[in-house]
C-alpha cells in the first residue's frame, strides 16, 4: 500500500492484480516413543494447530520489476502436558512446559529483469547442498539472499548467501552450525547449475561453503526413460563431497560435527553417494537403491540443533532418499539398502488417495564403541485429499515409522495429519 502513491498506476495494477493471497492450516497429531531410551525422554506426545497465511506479490511493471512477499506462521497447543512435552521436535518451551502459541513473521523484497529473479530475506531453499525442513508443524526459515537466472534455455543459475536460520518449533533465529556444532556460523554460501539436456536428462554441480564447518561440493544425474506409454524408468544418481575448513579444520572447540570421526577430533571428511532407480506403470511404483556414507565422518548439511535453543531450534532435511521419518542413514561408514513401494488409486479411478510402504537396511556404521553397527526402519503413509465439494483440497495423512538401531535407542513414531489451504484471493 505504500508503494502505491510512488507507482506508476500500470505498474501498481501488475503488483496488486498478479498478487496471491494463502490461509493454510495445519493439524498435526505426533507421537514418538522412545521406550528404551535410558537418558533422554521415553515418549513425546503432542497435538497443535498451525496457521499459515502466504502472501505474494506481482511485479512492478518496466525492465526491471520489484516485489515483495510476506509469511506469516502461527502455532497453538491443542494438547500437551509436562511428561509429554520433554524432548519435543514440534512445539518450543515455555519453562519445562509447552508454550501455549507461537508465531514469526518473515518478509522477502524480490526484483526481476528478464528470466532472472533476485530475492532477499525469508527463504525455503530447495537444492541439493540444503533442504528447507517441513516435517512438523511450522516449516523451518532461512534469512539471506538468493538469485536464480533462466535466461538461457535448459540452464538454470543459482547463488546465494544464508546468514541466519529460525527452526520449525521455535520463533527464534539463530546463526548456522552442523550437528554437533556448539558454535554458530554466519555465512552458508552456495553456487550451483541445472542442465536440462533434452526432456528426459537434468546434469547437476552445487558448491557450498559453511563458514568454519565444512565445504561441500555436489554431482547429480537424473534420467528419464520412457518405456511405452504408460512405464518409465527413473535413474537418479548423487555424490556429495565434504571437507572440513576454517574452526572444524583446525580443531578449535565448539566447531566439531557430532558422531565418529576418524581420529577423533571432530573433523569433517566425507564422501556419500547414492543409486536409485524407480519403475513405474499404471499407478504402480517400485524404488529400489543404495547409498553408502564414507568411513572417516558422518555426511553433514546445516543442523541448529546443538546450537543450545533447545531441540525444538533444529530440524534438518538432506538432499538424500534415506532422509526418513525417524532417521536419515548418514552416520560415518553406514551402507544402506533401501525399497518402496507406492501405489496412486487414481488408476483405480479414485484419485486423491495414495499409499506407500519403504524399508531401509543398512550397516557398517562406525561409533565410538563398535565399527559394525546395524540399524533399519520401516516407514508406512496413507494420505487423502479431497478432489471435488465445498471441502476441495481438505488433505488427511497418516505416517508411521518403526527404527531399530545399535546405535541410538529405539523408536515408534506416528503422525497423523489434516491440512487445508484457503485462496483469499
Amino acid at each position: 500500500m505504500a508503494l502505491g502513491p510512488v507507482l506508476p498506476l500500470s505498474a501498481n495494477a501488475d503488483f496488486i492484480t498478479d498478487s496471491k493471497l494463502n490461509l493454510g492450516f495445519r493439524t498435526l497429531y505426533y507421537n514418538n516413543d522412545n521406550r528404551d531410551n535410558k537418558t533422554g525422554p521415553s515418549k513425546t506426545q503432542e497435538l497443535a494447530k498451525g496457521l499459515k497465511l502466504d502472501f505474494q506479490s506481482g511485479y512492478t511493471d518496466g525492465p526491471v520489476g520489484f516485489g515483495l512477499d510476506a509469511l506469516g506462521l502461527m502455532g497453538i497447543t491443542l494438547d500437551s502436558g509436562k511428561g509429554r512435552h520433554v524432548g519435543s521436535t514440534m512445539i518450543p518451551s515455555d519453562g519445562d512446559r509447552a508454550a501455549d502459541e507461537w508465531s514469526r513473521l518473515g518478509l522477502t523484497f524480490k526484483m526481476k529483469a528478464s528470466k532472472t529473479e533476485v530475492l532477499v530475506g525469508t527463504l525455503a531453499p530447495k537444492l541439493p547442498i540444503l533442504v528447507f525442513n517441513d516435517g512438523r508443524l511450522l516449516q523451518q526459515a532461512f534469512q539471506g539472499a538468493m538469485v536464480t537466472s533462466r535466461e538461457f534455455d535448459g540452464l538454470t543459475l543459482v547463488a546465494g548467501k544464508l546468514d541466519k536460520v529460525t527452526g520449525r518449533g521455535s520463533s527464534d533465529r539463530t546463526g548456522l552450525a552442523v550437528g554437533g556444532g556448539r558454535e554458530q556460523s554466519d555465512n552458508f554460501s552456495f553456487a550451483g547449475v541445472d542442465y536440462k539436456l533434452g526432456s528426459n536428462l537434468l546434469l547437476q554441480y552445487y558448491h557450498a561453503s559453511l563458514k568454519d564447518y565444512y565445504r561441500q561440493d555436489f554431482l547429480g544425474a537424473v534420467h528419464v526413460l520412457p518405456i511405452g506409454d504408460t512405464q518409465k524408468l527413473k535413474t537418479d544418481l548423487r555424490y556429495f563431497r565434504s571437507r572440513a575448513q576454517g574452526a572444524n579444520a583446525s580443531g578449535q572447540g565448539g566447531y566439531q560435527v557430532a558422531g565418529y570421526t576418524e581420529n577423533g577430533d571432530g573433523k569433517i571428511d566425507n564422501d556419500t553417494w547414492s543409486a536409485t532407480f524407480t519403475y513405474t506403470v499404471n499407478g504402480h511404483s517400485f524404488l529400489g537403491g543404495y547409498q553408502k556414507v564414507s568411513d572417516n565422518s558422518a555426511f553433514v548439511q546445516p543442523n541448529q540443533a546443538s546450537l543450545g535453543g533447545g531441540v525444538e531450534a533444529g530440524g534438518s532435511s538432506t538432499y538424500l532418499y534415506t532422509d526418513r521419518l525417524t532417521s536419515n542413514f548418514t552416520r560415518a561408514g553406514q551402507a544402506t539398502r533401501y525399497a518402496q513401494y507406492a501405489y496412486d488409486f487414481a488408476a483405480m479411478g479414485i484419485p486423491g488417495l495414495n499409499a506407500s510402504v519403504m524399508y531401509l537396511d543398512s550397516d557398517s556404521i562406525k561409533t565410538a564403541t563398535g565399527s559394525d553397527q546395524r540399524e533399519w526402519e520401516r516407514d508406512l503413509s496413507l494420505g487423502y485429499v479431497m478432489q471435488s465439494g465445498p471441502l476441495k483440497g481438505l488433505g488427511f495423512l497418516w505416517l508411521n515409522a518403526k527404527m531399530h538401531s545399535e546405535a541410538v535407542p529405539n523408536q515408534d513414531q506416528n503422525r497423523l495429519l489434516v491440512t487445508y489451504t484457503l485462496s483469499l484471493f
